[in-house]
């Protein structure tokens, strides 16, 4: 986005979903678990995302605080047709598919995608991409389907978080966690170009409807925006009119990017002028532990709670209290996506 357009687009931030704070059943330690005020977290915290046996994992909250999972909420089964959704689960490496508001209990889910992380969609139709930080790769799948119909290597860059979909070209953008680089993939296929971001950990990434691509993630200073605008080279860093503890998922959602806060439980929505994002509007995720990679879709957004290890799902833009809760044998629930078959 170009300076003179930026007040013309809205950047909904929401702070702290990020895929990279680690929730570990594989032994990780937690950036601020439940219950713990951002103001006792030690400086570490928040510059640097927790490791779960050599892997980078944007959750803030590991594994051993979370709850028992909630059971299904049966009420929201109206719609007569609706897409599935895909939520990650990083410690079993699974992606459990769903297809809420028909029912609130995993239906199916592919497995062997190591650690995996954030997913996403090419203007939700069709097919997915997960992230597998684990084995360095980006596997596309249709719904539906257990078995990868492409996948894209970036072992020469490093650990990929999460990706983005340009909807303009169908560019594929890889946010690589232990160095915050992000590889750009043309037409989502070959070898990709990588960039260096300005963040010393990259966790996701959004187009918004023009092709530029926003990132979040953690720098030396702490939470970091930055923005790659559609045919440019280099990124800039966006400057955010309020404090976001840690960082999770950055999503266009048709008006506003958005940066979801993992500790606040909050998505954050701003306008943008220049390369300045002031506060618009915030969007409570009331009763939610650790919220990571969000996903927003119409009238809703989904939230894998990595402390709770189940599902929430909330209004959107309303929030407040979750509506839905989706079960599955999660261990640690971190991306989300809704796909149309």
């Amino acid at each position: 986005m170009n300076p003179s357009s930026f007040a013309r687009y809205a950047l909904v931030i929401m702070a702290g979903t990020g895929l990279l704070a680690g929730c570990g059943g594989n032994g990780g330690s937690s950036l601020a678990p439940t219950g713990i005020s951002s103001a006792s977290r030690d400086a570490a915290h928040i510059t640097k995302a927790l490791m779960v046996n050599g892997v980078l994992i944007t959750a803030a909250h590991p594994a051993q605080f979370r709850q028992p999972p909630v059971p299904p909420d049966k009420k929201h089964h109206h719609h007569k047709k609706k897409p599935d959704q895909y939520i990650t689960d990083f410690n079993d490496s699974n992606a459990f598919e769903f297809n809420y508001p028909k029912g609130d209990s995993s239906i199916g889910s592919i497995a062997n995608l190591t650690n995996a992380q954030g997913e996403c969609t090419k203007n939700g139709k069709k097919t997915f991409w997960v992230a597998a930080t684990g084995s360095k790769v980006i596997d596309e799948f249709n719904v539906g389907r257990s078995t990868p119909i492409s996948t894209l290597s970036v072992a020469s860059a490093g650990e990929p978080a999460g990706c983005a979909v340009d909807p303009t070209t169908g560019n594929l953008a890889a946010t690589i966690i232990n160095n915050g680089e992000v590889v750009v993939f043309a037409n989502a296929s070959g070898s990709g170009t990588t960039y260096p971001s300005g963040l010393s950990e990259a966790f996701f990434a959004t187009y918004d409807k023009d092709g530029n691509l926003f990132v979040d993630g953690l720098n030396s200073a702490g939470v970091g925006l930055v923005e790659l605008t559609k045919g440019g080279s280099s990124f800039q860093n966006i400057s955010l009119g309020n404090s976001i503890e840690f960082p999770g998922n950055v999503q266009w959602d048709g008006t506003y990017v958005t940066v979801n806060d993992q500790d606040a439980h909050d998505i954050y929505q701003y306008t943008v002028s220049g390369t300045t994002a002031t506060l618009k509007g915030t969007v409570s995720l009331s009763g939610s532990s650790d919220c990571d990679q969000t996903w927003i879709a119409k009238g809703v957004v989904y939230c894998p709670d990595a402390g709770a290890a189940n599902g929430k799902v909330y209004k959107y833009p309303a929030g407040g209290s979750p509506i839905a809760t989706l079960t599955a044998t999660f261990s640690e629930p971190i991306g989300a996506v809704q796909v149309t078959k």
